[in-house]
């Protein structure tokens, strides 16, 4: 015992000593660390004396592509009408020329606040505390984030005037629609620049700052009014006004412009779509002198809109397509069309817009089903006589007429058979479905038998990434568009990874390649060859209300949606072929000039075996042939092709095994057993 207690001991001090050093060690790195972070904002606050820059967009070859705001109008603080300055001031930060960069009071009261409700409710923010905020940092609600705010609006104030600060602010902040800063903001508003606006447009525009978005005039002008009536309130409260030049404003009826994109109407819905995916990473207000890396080739997403604006050029005004192209091995988005004209209507039909996808929904039933041991030409029979039980017997009509009593999964699909399709849903439940249009993406569908058909409804994003599935041989992935955000000082601020799961077998998604290759070879896609490996789906809704067609190369997939946005007959016989597929083709065909297709390639395991190419059995010497893949457990057809002539001894090898094929099965009525 004492030895142990003497070695403790002897121990003790140099652990003490150790543990110290340490301390000391780390002191020293975090006032170095400390010291790198002030010398770099406070170079950077010393060049916002020259202007503040802007974050700028680069496409996925690093070049420069478009700014976060192509529209952006800077003007000296003397060109802003005092009443806009101090409807800003009365609302925001009433006591802004009192205070230092903090006010203390405000801090007080926020800080009551935030340790009452356990968390980050109220910033008690100063005009100043927003600049550097939206000029620095994220609108992340930490306690971290709001020390930097705190130490940054002293640096700043330590640097520049009051007036240089509001002249910074009102120059960038964001006040919704895309649109920064009040010259801006004032021009779309009312068409004049803010040094003429009336007291009642400047207690509008200074009424956005609560909530930008939710209040913006084109979409809730009867909120933005509301707010604006607080403004004028807060406004006569510190004296900023009189109340009769309250009651005089707030009864006067401002003229609002009709909404106009800010943005050029070239790529316009792809550079919203990133401007956004910005926004919600980093907030409304944006840094200067970032640079936001994409995934998108400006040559292909001029091509989409080409192939969009040739696809609905002889159609009726109003109908609307849309046009998604990605990368099936990351998810990366290459070109994005969300509508005819992005100036007249800069509603994202690709990303926001949802319907049923008809049709092109199958290959996921069909893909679930081969999931579960099923095989390309399994049959279905009794199709003739199908139809769906329940409290309102359901039963799927096909779009031509004519029907037959069996079919393979193949031929089914080439030809689109609805009563295939739901007959086959039945045999698996529609669980396995759900599951797996769940895991690629496509969410929010509805259980019912109708599934099959497409009833549920999707966005021609969702259902160009679930194709991928398909493409990249059965991996999900999740759409990507910015890759990575580096801040002023080249630091990564953001870094987008690639995300994957396995979703589908590799040897499934390879029956599935096959199988809607065979579709655009042979089937309903037909007027899509294009002279290298492609397979996709056509997808016609009833009454003709949307076309859709979904496929892919090897190296990229592309979805189009065609329609009108309330939903309306596109035209007589409109079928998906005639309306989707020619953009689908067109598109394709020259981006294969940018992003190389190649074959698709069978994984290891599957069985390849020429069939006849009509019976989908053991091919004769006269049938015309093609290759089919089996996985392990799959069934391999034995019989002979009857419909197609050889040799004797083929003719005779036939009819020995249709007798004995029919006579096992008499066998199997008399015993029973077996399906």
């Amino acid at each position: 015992m004492a030895p142990t207690i003497s070695r403790i001991r002897e121990y003790l001090p140099r652990s003490i000593a150790w543990v110290a050093l340490g301390l000391a060690g780390a002191i020293v790195a975090a006032n170095l660390a400390a010291l790198v972070w002030v010398t770099r904002y406070t170079l950077a606050i010393h060049h916002l004396k020259l202007g503040i820059g802007d974050t700028v967009f680069y496409d996925a070859r690093g070049l420069p592509w478009f700014r976060m705001d192509e529209q952006r109008r800077d003007v000296p603080l003397a060109q802003i009408s005092p009443l806009l300055r101090s409807a800003i001031i009365a609302v925001e930060d009433h006591r802004f020329y009192q205070h230092g960069a903090v006010d203390t009071i405000g801090i007080g009261r926020a800080l009551f606040r935030d340790v009452r409700s356990g968390g980050v409710v109220e910033g008690g923010s100063t005009i100043t505390q927003q600049l550097a905020r939206m000029l620095f940092l994220s609108n992340e609600r930490t306690w971290g984030r709001k020390l930097k705010e705190v130490i940054l609006a002293e640096m700043i104030e330590a640097q520049l005037t009051k007036d240089q600060v509001l002249e910074l602010y009102l120059n960038r902040v964001y006040l919704s629609a895309g649109v920064y800063g009040v010259e801006n903001m004032s021009r779309r508003l009312f068409g004049k620049p803010a040094r003429d606006v009336t007291l009642t447009e400047a207690a509008i525009i200074a009424g956005l700052l609560r909530a930008p978005s939710a209040l913006s005039p084109w979409t809730n002008p009867d909120g933005a009014l509301a707010r604006s009536r607080v403004v004028l309130e807060r406004m006569r409260e510190t004296h900023a006004i009189t109340p009769q030049s309250e009651s005089a404003a707030a009864a006067a009826a401002p003229r609002i412009q009709p909404y106009a994109a800010a943005s050029s109407a070239r790529a316009g819905y792809a550079k919203e779509y990133l401007r956004q995916q910005f926004r919600e990473h980093f907030g409304g207000d944006h840094p200067p002198d970032w640079e936001v890396r994409t995934t998108f080739v400006p040559e292909l997403q001029d091509l989409a809109e080409r192939a969009v604006a040739r696809g609905l050029a002889r159609r009726p005004a109003g109908l609307q397509a849309a046009l998604v192209a990605l990368d099936p091995e990351t998810g990366d988005l290459l070109a994005l069309v969300g509508g005819r004209d992005f100036r007249a209507s800069p509603f994202d039909r690709a990303v926001r817009g949802k319907r049923q996808p008809g049709s092109a929904f199958k290959p996921f039933v069909y893909a679930a089903a081969l999931e579960r041991g099923y095989s390309p030409v399994s049959v279905l029979s009794g199709l003739d006589r199908f139809a769906v039980a329940g409290p309102q017997e359901w039963s799927p009509r096909n779009a031509h007429a004519g029907q037959q009593d069996e079919m393979t999964l193949r031929e089914a699909l080439l030809e689109s058979n609805n009563r295939a399709a739901a007959a086959l849903l039945e045999k698996i439940s529609s669980g396995p479905v759900l599951r797996l249009a769940y895991d690629a993406g496509v969410r929010g569908l509805p259980d019912v038998p109708s599934l099959a058909l497409g009833t549920g409804e999707v966005s021609p994003l969702d259902l160009t990434l679930a194709y991928a599935v398909f493409a990249n041989g059965g991996w999900s992935v999740a759409p990507r568009g910015i890759t990575r955000v580096l801040d002023a000082d080249g630091s990564i601020a953001f870094d987008g990874q690639v995300k994957r799961d396995r979703v589908l077998p590799e040897d499934v998604a390879f029956q599935m390649v096959s199988m809607l290759e065979d579709v655009i070879e042979r089937g309903t896609g037909a007027a899509a060859r294009l002279g290298f490996p492609a397979a996709g789906k056509t997808g016609t809704t009833d009454q003709f209300k949307d076309a859709w067609f979904v496929g892919f190369s090897s190296s990229l997939v592309a979805g189009v949606w065609v329609g009108f946005d309330q939903p309306a007959p596109i035209g007589a016989n409109a079928y998906a072929a005639r309306v989707a597929l020619p953009i689908w083709a067109d598109f394709m065909a020259q981006a294969s000039r940018i992003v190389r297709p190649g074959s698709f390639a069978a994984p290891e395991g599957l069985r390849a075996q020429p069939l006849c190419k009509v019976s989908y059995l053991r091919p004769m010497q006269d049938c015309p042939l093609y290759t089919e893949y089996f996985k392990r457990g799959d069934s391999i057809p034995s019989r002979l092709c009857p419909l197609h002539g050889g040799p004797l001894r083929q003719r005779a090898q036939r009819a020995a095994g249709g007798f004995f094929a029919g006579f096992g099965r008499r066998l199997k009525r008399i015993f029973g057993g077996g399906k």
